[in-house]
């Protein structure tokens, strides 16, 4: 990266930033909070249109799946997310009102139709109306020797009586005394149609909002882009009464000369000058074809600080083979691999993540193929092969110790990395110290394979081994007293039991890959059991392997991106040293218009 310093008149800078957001290159060192009340109320801003996109697009895809019609026309209105809130706020309100009104109604229905003068006039010849519940066969015929009584309802064996009492009197009879309702059940279902009708005009015309999901997201990356001009502005150093602006930014290195012409055109006064890690410049990655695809993996730990290693190439083939191995199934890599392909010519937006699909799928053919797992079968009991051929396949044990020596290699490989990167980068204890760490890593994992496997290793690898202990023993402290370093050089060897705690960590890929294996088993298993089902048989068993295999897929899937990541952002990156706490790359630029 190359640093850059602008000087210029603090009302100039709203054009001169514009300016930069033109050409796009140029990331400006700016907040990445809200700094005042104007920003705060920016931000909140784009959070409502985001929000509002999201519901549209989770509403249009719930019309999709439910086959229901979206109306074709777009609303005609200045403001969508207004519309929207508005909308939304309406049918939660109908929402509400519908159902406390129900709840009305389903207790002033059985009191059938009634209005305010039906109340009166009985009033009105001195009598006073009680209203009571009681179950059929309770109900006495001889009360109505005793009282004047009304039958209004029978429902489910409930009766629904109405007494005609004189002011003061009140019958004494064994039934309980019921609450009336304050309104008439024709008037409270008029008004629960008349809501109903409302919800489905409001819902309609949110469906009909669909249509406004690009305006939302185009509105919403204007006021991002404003936002960001806004606050690399207010995060400039204002200088002399603030009558001039001094801002800092980066641009990549190869593009300096596109760069400096522009600000030449611009006649700005600046300062450029190679960019130092004190800086804290932004990241910009640069892989191959093939390691860029992982770069999005990478990111969800953290970015390398600038001037750090990258280590995206070096665990990317890891986390591939890694993926397959947990999935362990040859014929789930090859849907991977269609499923790709499909993605990457199909849905040119998510070309690189169809890609990247394809790579997991092809590791998840080349592990498995090891142990000859294919979907939840072993590939050379479907086939008929020779025995010298099926001979060399994994057993269960086998694959146990390729998982723990597969581990133990990406070790030795990044504690390798960390140190041809120190004595590259003239820290050469680190180096050395690594170089000590990886010799003796290897040197232990054969001393005990020759023990387990009996056989034997020329006696001058022993040697190599302590000279890696003497390495880890001389480089382990920076303490210049000779005697202390020593001391405290023997002392980091008590990091063996962290280094012994890793490698059992890619235990894991073994447990996945079996517990993967024997779902894809027992799916195989209630397959044929369901094959010998008369008439229905085959397809009931077809069924059963689609279904079942498609979720044992899936369900191992989500583990198999999981696992590989804890191998990488802590086996790995701790082994090779790996720091992180780069920034992303993020130069002003203008909202893409669709």
């Amino acid at each position: 990266m190359t640093k850059y310093s602008f000087v210029i008149f603090h009302k100039e800078a709203d054009a001169f930033l514009k300016s930069l957001q033109e050409i796009g290159v140029v990331d400006v060192t700016r907040q990445k909070r809200a700094i005042d009340s104007y920003s705060m109320e920016k931000f909140e801003e784009i959070a409502q249109y985001n929000s509002a996109a999201k519901a549209l697009m989770r509403l249009r895809d719930e019309a999709v799946a439910a086959k229901v019609t979206i109306p074709a026309e777009k609303p005609q209105v200045e403001d969508p997310v207004k519309l929207y809130q508005k909308l939304s706020a309406e049918i939660e309100r109908t929402k509400n009102n519908l159902t406390a009104l129900k709840a009305e109604y389903r207790m002033a229905e059985p009191w059938g139709a009634f209005t305010d003068k039906n109340l009166s006039d009985i009033k009105a010849l001195g009598y006073k109306p009680l209203f009571y519940t009681v179950s059929g066969a309770k109900y006495e015929k001889e009360w109505e020797n005793s009282w004047p009584i009304f039958t209004v309802n029978t429902v489910e064996g409930k009766m629904y009586l109405v007494i005609l009492a004189k002011d003061g009197e009140k019958p004494s009879l064994p039934i309980q005394e019921a609450t009336f309702p304050q309104r008439s059940a024709d008037v409270l279902l008029k008004e629960i149609k008349e809501l109903e009708e409302n919800m489905v005009s409001c819902k309609s015309l949110l469906l009909s909002m669909t249509n406004c999901i690009q305006d939302i997201e185009e509105k919403k990356e204007e006021l991002f882009a404003n936002l960001d001009l806004y606050l690399a502005n207010e995060g400039s150093a204002k200088k002399a009464d603030e009558t001039i602006a001094i801002f800092e930014a980066f641009a990549p290195t190869d593009i300096d000369e596109s760069v400096v012409k522009f600000l030449e055109e611009q006649n700005v006064y600046y300062l450029k000058e190679a960019a130092k890690n004190e800086d804290n410049p932004p990241i910009k990655l640069k892989n191959n074809f093939f390691a860029k695809l992982y770069e999005p993996i990478g990111e969800l730990y953290m970015l390398p600080k600038y001037g750090e290693l990258d280590l995206t190439m070096f665990y990317a083939p890891f986390y591939m083979l890694f993926f397959g191995f947990c999935l362990g199934d040859m014929g789930y890599g090859l849907i991977l691999i269609l499923a790709g392909l499909l993605v990457n010519f199909k849905m040119p937006k998510f070309a690189n993540y169809g890609k990247l699909i394809a790579w997991l799928g092809l590791g998840t053919v080349i592990m498995p193929a090891l142990s000859g797992t294919f979907f939840g079968a072993k590939i050379y009991e479907l086939f008929p092969m020779p025995q010298n051929i099926t001979e060399l396949f994994f057993n269960d044990m086998q694959m146990f110790w390729f998982a723990i020596l597969f581990g133990i290699f990406q070790i030795v490989v990044a504690r390798l990395i960390q140190c041809v990167y120190n004595l590259i980068k003239k820290n050469y204890r680190v180096g050395l110290n690594a170089l000590g760490w990886a010799i003796s890593i290897a040197w232990a994992t054969l001393a005990y394979a020759s023990v387990e496997a009996s056989f034997d290793y020329p006696a001058f690898v022993n040697y190599i081994g302590m000279a890696g202990l003497a390495l880890i023993v001389l480089f382990g402290s920076d303490a210049k007293n000779p005697i202390v370093r020593l001391f405290k050089g023997t002392f980091t060897l008590y990091d063996s039991t962290s280094v012994f705690g890793d490698v059992l960590s890619y235990i894991r890929l073994f447990g996945l890959a079996t517990s993967g294996g024997i779902l894809g088993f027992v799916i195989n298993s209630i397959a044929l059991t369901l094959g010998e089902v008369p008439y229905l048989g085959w397809l009931l068993m077809i069924i059963m392997l689609i279904i079942g295999h498609t979720f044992v897929m899936l369900l191992s899937s989500l583990g198999a991106f999981v696992h590989p990541l804890r191998l990488t952002f802590i086996e790995f990156y701790k082994n090779a040293g790996f720091e992180g706490g780069g920034r992303a790359y993020n130069p002003l630029k203008k909202a893409n218009k669709q």
